[in-house]
């Protein structure tokens, strides 16, 4: 776990537990696991404040699908709030390109059959609303702009923006924030889904629309990477997530489906391509959190340390 000294405080530590176990509660979650808010979330929510240092913080958080980079964002949310802070919540998803011009752009590349890879966001929208929320006050507010998955068939749009008139901390939270392009060359050994030379194709061009967000992730002061013991985990918990979703009542895709969407993803940016070079430069990851087949922390480590 994190090698931090822990709160001193146990009546406050006894409040939050309190506070997020209602929260899990009212997301229908499981009880809130007291060892994982003592060791982990806790501890890291103390970091985020020593990062902070009296000014916005703009913290981003990587992690694949269904790696709990969400829940953990909503988690750190409730804690900090208890600590007194203002947070902001931003999803690379906030960010997608309207319905319309997704439309445009799939008639102009129709590879882009989905929403999500590079290319698919509203770039210039996201660096200015995160240099927005650095000066954000009362008197200046932020039109903060979030997505509807659910609109159009599944396919999603844009809806009202969140008005945000403080932030102490921005945690900006993504399947592929802070990820930077890679050797070109890299994609000629490239693993499975990337077996044909449309898929290498594809998997290049991605790569260079992956530098028109180069900007955005400068507008990063931290970075967290939640990153499994094995990449195709991911696509074990997804499945296990449609089920579960299934079971509620709610719609939700089959096991092919399932596969079919994440190799989609994994084609457009191979985690087993992009992650290992991210995590090799210390000057771009804060910490890492090593997650077991449980996605539960197993390690976590910063990576400039021996």
């Amino acid at each position: 776990m994190i090698d931090r000294a822990q709160p001193q405080d146990e009546a406050f530590f006894q409040r939050v537990f309190l506070q997020l176990q209602a929260f899990f509660q009212q997301q229908g979650w499981q009880d809130c696991p007291i060892e994982l808010l003592r060791q982990f979330w806790m501890p890291l929510a103390q970091q985020i404040i020593e990062w902070r240092q009296q000014k916005t913080l703009i913290l981003g958080i990587l992690g694949g699908q269904g790696t709990g980079k969400t829940t953990l964002a909503a988690i750190l949310s409730q804690i900090l709030a208890e600590m007194e802070l203002q947070v902001c919540r931003l999803s690379i998803d906030d960010l997608y390109k309207t319905y319309a011009d997704r439309l445009q752009l799939q008639q102009v590349d129709p590879r882009y059959r989905w929403r999500g890879p590079p290319g698919t966001h509203d770039v210039a929208l996201g660096l200015s609303v995160l240099q927005q929320l650095r000066q954000v006050s009362p008197q200046h507010p932020v039109a903060v702009p979030c997505f509807d998955k659910s609109l159009h068939h599944g396919a999603g749009d844009r809806i009202a923006p969140e008005r945000v008139m403080a932030a102490d901390v921005v945690l900006f939270e993504g399947w592929f924030v802070g990820v930077r392009p890679i050797d070109p060359a890299l994609f000629d050994q490239a693993s499975f889904p990337i077996v044909s030379e449309s898929d290498r194709a594809f998997a290049r061009d991605i790569n260079r629309t992956l530098e028109r967000y180069l900007p955005l992730w400068e507008e990063l002061d931290r970075l967290i990477v939640l990153n499994p013991a094995d990449y195709r985990l991911t696509l074990e918990w997804r499945k296990e997530a449609e089920q579960m979703m299934k079971a509620t009542g709610k719609p939700g895709m089959s096991d092919t489906e399932v596969e079919e969407f994440v190799h989609y993803f994994w084609r457009s940016l191979h985690p087993d391509l992009f992650i290992p070079p991210l995590l090799s430069q210390p000057e771009w990851v804060d910490w890492v959190i090593e997650l077991d087949e449980n996605r539960l922390p197993a390690s976590i480590y910063c990576p400039y340390r021996p």
